[in-house]
């Protein structure tokens, strides 16, 4: 199914029940609850991007977090791995402020969306690669929408580069074979009615941040280089 719009698009797919461990596991977390978020409603729903339609930078994660996304509705908000992200976008311009805490925030993107390849929360924030693919329609879907604008897209962590590639190459974008790997400080340019700069970045998730493996200063260097390469830093 094609639609006219992202909102059009984000109104479906925010009703979506595909996958039937997905759905148990975001219910039974948001009727649950965490201790310290115990007096909240939870979303418990999928989670939709999140960012400007005419993004000319766009960001691909993994999942929604249990008590993050799942909790708040909104990607990467309410949990540390979203307090590191949006800490760098707004130290590189990209956001007006540097916390996320709840969609009524006043937090806005300056020509960056936010999204991932699986839109609810998995248990132990893995993904099958069935519910992946089962997800993959609305990605696919984002990036028809996002083709005249888009100009560069970061990817965090190596779940999110493995399911993008086949979805660029589908989008129109020349792809190279064999497909080109992950890592932190990748950079390919993909050719296509526009060039697509395409960049790698370790996650955000907390076993990478807790231990240095991704610092502030690498994730922001990441997401500058890629703010220029579409033109928004």
């Amino acid at each position: 199914m094609t639609y006219p719009t992202l909102p059009d698009m984000d109104a479906d797919l925010v009703d979506c029940r595909r996958c039937p461990r997905l759905v148990e596991w975001r219910e039974r977390v948001a009727h649950e609850k965490r201790a310290a978020f115990r007096d909240q409603t939870y979303w418990g729903r999928p989670v939709p991007g999140f960012g400007p339609a005419d993004a000319a930078l766009l960001i691909v994660g993994l999942a929604p977090a249990a008590h993050g996304g799942n909790r708040t509705g909104r990607m990467f908000t309410g949990d540390r791995s979203g307090d590191i992200l949006f800490a760098a976008l707004h130290a590189v311009g990209l956001a007006n402020q540097p916390t996320a805490v709840s969609v009524d925030d006043g937090l806005t993107l300056r020509g960056t969306r936010i999204t991932a390849p699986v839109h609810c929360a998995p248990p132990d924030n893995k993904p099958t690669p069935t519910e992946r693919d089962t997800c993959r329609r609305w990605l696919d879907e984002e990036l028809r929408l996002l083709t005249p604008t888009v100009r560069a897209v970061v990817v965090l962590g190596g779940f999110g580069w493995r399911a993008l590639l086949p979805v660029l190459g589908d989008a129109g974008w020349s792809v190279p074979k064999p497909r080109p790997a992950f890592g932190h400080g990748a950079h390919v340019e993909l050719a296509g009615t526009r060039p697509l700069h395409l960049f790698g970045c370790y996650h955000v998730s907390q076993q990478n941040t807790f231990t240095g493996r991704l610092t502030p200063a690498m994730l922001e260097t990441v997401l500058a280089d890629a703010g220029r390469a579409a033109g928004l830093v």
